[in-house]
């Protein structure tokens, strides 16, 4: 007598995706077909929802007074000014260790200044991305601040964080006391024989690249090429403008030091990160994200858009 075995096999997912099929929302690939094979034989449709690696958060509001009631603003705030304190504090002895060497082979060279800035907003910004962004720049605030990925609050109270750190910044010059004035205190100059225009440009194109998050968008690799734009961004700009991307760094060091050369050349090490942050902002809001075209009608039917 032959037995007959009937066997109960799982359903046999074969994925099918076909084209993006884009509805309401600007960013989003909202469906994509699916055919499934059942226990019958018969092949069902189905729909499934697929979205983008990156999706736009809606925008900050531009006076959040809330976040002030929020203990993770403070933590935040804190965050800021230790970060910048700490990088202060192993950067501007670098620079000046390296102006009392006398021989090229004799310290760190233009290349050890790089690693240190470089290095040291890898790890702060490693360190402080999941608190406040890891911003550690007024500059960038201001870029985030236009893009509306940070309230008016926020980048007016970073900004005041971060510059706040030079009241800490004596440290430092206690340590160094011997040669801190002598070798310029870390102090940012612009070298004669080479327009200031320069030092704009160079800005403007860094900027874009060494964007942080906000803390909801922080990734786990955003201090990589953030990191990396800044230590190459100084071997490049060191030679002409003793490189001065950072405004509160340019700042912190001129307070201390207080020469008046310093002072006639600080506005070149705050117009050009500005400039540069805003340029940044328009870049990312409009050719990166293209909010403005893809708010379009037409637009948003094209799945090539």
């Amino acid at each position: 007598m032959t037995q007959h075995l009937h066997l109960h096999l799982p359903r046999r997912r074969q994925p099918y995706f076909g084209h993006f099929c884009p509805q309401n929302h600007p960013y989003l690939a909202q469906s994509a077909s699916s055919y499934v094979v059942s226990e019958e034989g018969q092949v069902v449709e189905e729909q499934q929802e697929i979205r983008r690696d990156y999706v736009d958060p809606p925008p900050t509001p531009l006076l959040d007074v809330v976040e002030l009631k929020r203990c993770s603003f403070y933590r935040a705030l804190i965050a800021e000014f230790v970060a910048t304190l700490l990088f202060l504090y192993i950067t501007v002895p670098t620079v000046i260790g390296h102006k009392k060497q006398s021989d090229a082979c004799d310290g760190v060279g233009l290349l050890g200044i790089a690693c240190a800035f470089g290095g040291m907003i890898f790890i702060l910004v490693y360190c402080t991305a999941g608190i406040s962004g890891g911003h550690i720049n007024p500059a960038v605030t201001f870029g985030l601040f236009l893009a509306r990925k940070v309230s008016l609050v926020r980048a007016v109270a970073y900004s005041g964080a971060v510059l706040g750190s030079y009241k800490r910044r004596g440290f430092g010059q206690g340590l160094h006391e011997a040669h801190y004035n002598t070798l310029g205190g870390g102090a940012n100059f612009v070298v004669s024989g080479y327009p200031k225009g320069t030092s704009l440009v160079l800005l403007c194109l860094f900027t874009p690249f060494s964007q942080p998050l906000t803390p909801r968008e922080a990734h786990v690799l955003a201090p990589l090429p953030i990191g990396f734009a800044v230590f190459m961004v100084h071997l490049a700009t060191i030679p002409i403008t003793g490189t001065g991307i950072n405004p509160a760094r340019s700042f912190c060091a001129a307070v201390i030091f207080n020469n008046e050369k310093v002072w006639n050349d600080q506005w070149i090490f705050w117009v050009g990160p500005f400039v540069g942050a805003l340029a940044a902002a328009a870049y990312h809001q409009f050719v990166l994200r293209a909010s403005t075209v893809k708010a379009l009608g037409p637009f948003r039917s094209d799945p090539s858009n």
